[in-house]
Parts: C-alpha cells; structure tokens; sequence
C-alpha cells in the first residue's frame, strides 16, 4: 500500500483524541487529516481534508455519531467510516449496522485490533469486533425463521459471501480459494448486483438475514 489512509478523528473529548494520535500517528500507513469534536464540526471539516475514513464515537453534542455516519453515507459514497465507541449494547449496535458503518470497534481495544479494523476497512472489508459480531448473530438468530433467499447465487459466490463474513480481504479471498484477486472482485460485484445492495455491510445484513451466512 503506497498511499496513506487519511483518517478524520471524532470525539468530544479532546484528551481521548489526542490520545488515539499518538496511538496512530507512528504508523507509515496513516496519516491524521483532521480532528474534530462533534458530528456537525466533522461534516464541515471532511470536504476540507478529505480523508479516506473517519474514525468516529457516538455520544457527542450537536449531532450524534449515528447521526454523522448516517449523513456520510448518503453524500460520500466511498468514504469509510468506523465506530469507536464504549457501548456494545444491542439497540447502538442494530443502528450502527442499519446506518452501514464499515466497522465497529470498543473502546477498550487494543492498538493491533485498531489498526487491523482500518486497515481491513481501507481495504474494502468490514470489521466489526468479536462482542459486536455477537450482538449481531443474536438478533438474526432471535428472528424464529429465515428468510428464502428470492437470490439465486452459484456455490463459488456463496462461497466468497462466507468469507467476506469471515472479514476476509479480496486478497486473502482469491489466496484461500487458488483464484485472482480480479476474479474475486468480479464475484463481488455479481453479488452485490444480485443481491441489489449497494455495500459490504448491506451484503451481510443480506447473507444473515435469508441464511446465507453461518458462523
């Protein structure tokens, strides 16, 4: 990876934000575009700086961070965004997941697990972390019956659908399966077609919902 990550900074406290820069800022493959302390401050800042991904908490003033996902991702179609958050509670996390943030990630993670979720993000994945994932799993397994999938989709798809559940990247994908990485960004687009979503994140709330994921 040549290019650096520009990543947008959201949080209300100023000591959690200087402290997530230093976390950050060492790493060769990131770069700190900017900081901001409330949703509306960051929407203001995004066209400025540009960044490829805002890393961004929930509760703060004047707009909330589902709030500001909720707004990237009706106006800024390939930027990324990622929860940092403490609450892992299931309301927060079905609206996360319904507002389409690429990541999820807890408060009390560790730097590895932090760069591994943005990375995977940039690299066209998701990262949602193990308690999140669970609280996600629930709530599908808690709907009594499934869906039948209207979709038909060929084994090879199905197959890559799992995996990409499984927070694969393209690459590790077309490793595992002896194919290109082309060929798996071509099954990737043949079943966000079929499946008429638009993301990563819809495709799996697709595959959970009609039972084509198990984990």
């Amino acid at each position: 990876m040549t290019d650096k990550i520009r990543i947008l900074l959201v949080d209300d406290h100023e000591l959690f934000l200087e402290g997530i820069v230093s976390l950050l800022e060492d790493d060769p493959q990131i770069e700190i575009a900017g900081k901001a302390l409330n949703g509306l401050a960051a929407l203001e800042l995004i066209e400025n700086c540009q960044p490829d991904l805002v890393l961004t908490d929930l509760n703060m003033p004047e707009m909330s961070g589902i709030d500001l996902v909720k707004e990237i991702k009706g106006s800024y179609e390939d930027l990324k965004v990622i929860v940092l958050t403490m609450h892992n509670d299931r309301p927060t996390v079905s609206q996360i997941l319904m507002a389409e943030a690429e990541g999820y990630v807890l408060k009390n993670t560790d730097k590895e697990e932090l760069l591994k979720a943005i990375t995977r993000v940039w690299d066209g994945s998701t990262y949602y972390c193990n308690e999140v994932m669970n609280i996600i799993l629930e709530r599908y397994q808690d709907q009594k019956k499934q869906e039948d999938s209207p979709v038909h989709l060929t084994d090879r798809e199905k197959e890559i659908l799992q995996l990409i559940a499984l927070e694969k990247s393209s690459e590790e994908i077309a490793e595992q399966l002896f194919i290109s990485r082309r060929t798996v960004e071509t099954h990737r687009k043949n079943i966000l077609k079929k499946t008429e979503v638009k993301s990563v994140v819809g495709l799996l709330k697709f595959g959970y919902r009609t039972g084509l994921i198990v984990l």
